[in-house]
């Protein structure tokens, strides 16, 4: 049996390729929360948003938005596409191992995830003045990788739900409206009424709260906010397994 030390290595590296030759991934993962951030942090630096500087704020905002959406995009679109291409039954045929498989997937991931931080918190300490200790910087970065396992399990269950043609419509239409309505992009003060009393109970705007928290913003009581990505976790794993067995049914059963 291959040792599994160098069989992770191998798919890590395969993933990571996989997903540098796919360019709209890679502007989506790596340059839309830069863009997001010169269109609007950059006007909005030196304006006090709950406690914090403006761009700081914003900074914290399109961080969340940055690693929810390559977790999405990744587990989402990718799954999807391979299945379409039956991948997943080539992949049964050789000497890799299920677990494998999936944690060089998420590997592959958190490093889109650590690369799309860097450029957005370089951008932004350039443009938008952000100053945070090694501390501050370090605490965002775990609390959002840590928390991105709602949306992780999320596009694994989108992955196996939908066909690989309209999975990235049904991606976008789940995360834009979901992020809008999170106040990541605008604050929910400025939203309709309806979306303002819906969208505290979104993982998006559980997982921005954490985010602010990190960078020293006032928010809720982050517990609740932590109990409430716990939920989702649960929720969206057990949509993940449905969707995994119910496709595992119809194609081996």
């Amino acid at each position: 049996m291959a040792p599994v030390g160098p069989m992770l290595f191998e798919q890590v590296r395969a993933e990571l390729l996989k997903l540098l030759r796919s360019p709209i991934f890679s502007l989506f993962s790596l340059a839309l929360p830069v863009i997001f951030y010169g269109f609007f942090g950059v006007g909005n630096a030196d304006r006090l948003t709950n406690g914090v500087r403006g761009g700081t704020f914003l900074m914290a905002s399109f961080a969340a938005y940055a690693v929810a959406n390559v977790m999405l995009f990744t587990f989402g679109i990718s799954i999807a596409v391979e299945r379409g291409r039956r991948m997943d039954l080539l992949m049964r045929a050789t000497p890799l191992r299920g677990w494998v498989f999936l944690l060089s997937r998420i590997v592959a991931a958190t490093c889109f995830a650590l690369a799309a931080l860097l450029l957005l918190g370089v951008f932004a300490s350039l443009t938008g003045g952000v100053r945070l200790d090694a501390g501050r910087w370090a605490g965002l970065t775990v609390k959002l990788l840590l928390g991105s396992l709602p949306f992780l399990l999320l596009g694994f269950a989108i992955g196996y739900f939908v066909s690989p043609n309209s999975a990235p419509a049904v991606v976008n239409l789940i995360g834009l409206p979901m992020y809008f309505a999170s106040g990541i992009f605008a604050p929910l003060q400025i939203l309709p009424e309806f979306v303002q009393k819906v969208g505290p109970y979104l993982p998006a705007y559980l997982y921005g709260q954490v985010a602010w928290d990190a960078v020293g913003a006032r928010s809720d009581p982050l517990w609740r906010d932590l109990v409430g990505l716990a939920i989702y976790t649960v929720a969206f794993l057990v949509l993940a397994l449905l969707a995994f067995n119910r496709q595992e049914n119809q194609r081996f059963s």
